[in-house]
């Protein structure tokens, strides 16, 4: 008798940073190639920037240095500056397939004049194939550094 299969469970992280919720949506959607590190890519040319287009249905890529454009998925829910829900379509080998689909879900709720709690959280790995489990250790080692860097970020952008 085959065991049943486990499905991995969703990462979930949260942290506050130092900016009101308009600005902190604003960092993570409009300032994503500002704080991603450039080692994260799936491109064959270096990053420039990450790019979030505004709106349900748009389109979130990277961008490389020889203008070439890498998709990363989608946007599935455009709340500004409450919520953001995208479709990740990378797969477990590392590479976009518009097949696969986890979702990244962002919440952004005020708990002072200028702090903002962000929850993140990726679910349906399951979806990633037979090395789902692998690839949710990496993702959930990658995504607490990444979601660091996106604090630091909006903390540096808030002393200037």
């Amino acid at each position: 008798m085959n065991s049943p299969t486990i499905s991995p469970a969703p990462i979930r992280k949260t942290l506050v940073v130092k900016a009101d919720v308009h600005r902190s949506f604003k960092a993570f959607t409009d300032r994503m190639g500002g704080w991603w590190p450039r080692s994260h890519s799936i491109a064959a040319s270096p990053t420039v920037d990450v790019i979030i287009e505004p709106r349900a249905g748009g389109r979130w890529y990277e961008r490389g240095e020889d203008g070439s454009e890498s998709e990363w998925g989608k946007v599935l829910h455009w709340d500004p500056p409450a919520r953001l829900v995208l479709a990740w379509q990378i797969d477990g080998s590392w590479k976009y397939n518009p097949a696969c689909i986890t979702e990244v879900e962002i919440n952004f709720t005020a708990v002072a004049a200028m702090q903002t709690r962000v929850d993140f959280e990726h679910r349906h790995l399951e979806r990633l194939g037979e090395n789902a489990a692998a690839v949710r250790d990496m993702l959930n080692s990658g995504w607490g550094g990444i979601l660091d860097l996106y604090g630091n970020l909006v903390a540096g952008a808030e002393n200037k």
